[in-house]
């Protein structure tokens, strides 16, 4: 049989707090729930944003920085991979199915602030930084003026 492939990435903001816990043998587990949207034209011409959910579970220690400083809001980058896992519902036996997102790279975007600091009221969001996965400082236009980079060498 060959080979298949199972790549998720995800952009995009957290929905709730995450919930925290360790099993038994002392791994830390994250479970968070993440909001993508998208935006289309409806039959009338008119822009709507189509909302959906995912179930995301992290562990060990990207699990550890998700407790420290994500929360509802926070905006996220995810690389990971799809797992529906099944079990018999304990009340109606009946058999339970739930597809998540199995965290293995994580990058912190537009206002990933810690637990106790402040984000300006935005709940972790900050409009100024959604356009950009680079978070460092801007560097001033000077920086670059030795390198010989021209107008010319722009392609649009």
């Amino acid at each position: 049989m060959a080979k298949g492939v199972n790549k998720v990435f995800l952009l995009g903001n957290v929905g709730k707090d995450p919930e925290i816990r360790s099993t038994a043998g002392g791994t830390t587990v994250a479970s968070l729930s993440l909001a993508t949207a998208e935006r289309a034209k409806d039959q009338q011409g008119n822009w709507q944003d189509k909302t959906e959910w995912h179930n995301l579970v992290a562990f060990n220690r990207t699990a550890e920085i998700i407790r420290d400083y994500v929360k509802k809001g926070t905006q996220i980058f995810v690389e990971g991979k799809i797992q529906t896992r099944s079990w018999d519902d304990k009340d109606s036996g009946q058999k339970k199915y739930r597809t998540e997102i199995i965290v293995n790279e994580m990058s912190l975007l537009g206002g990933g602030a810690g637990r106790g600091e402040s984000t300006g009221g935005g709940g972790g969001y900050s409009r100024s930084n959604t356009s950009s996965f680079d978070q460092r400082p801007s560097a001033p236009a000077e920086d670059f003026a030795d390198q010989g980079i021209t107008d010319d060498d722009i392609p649009f």
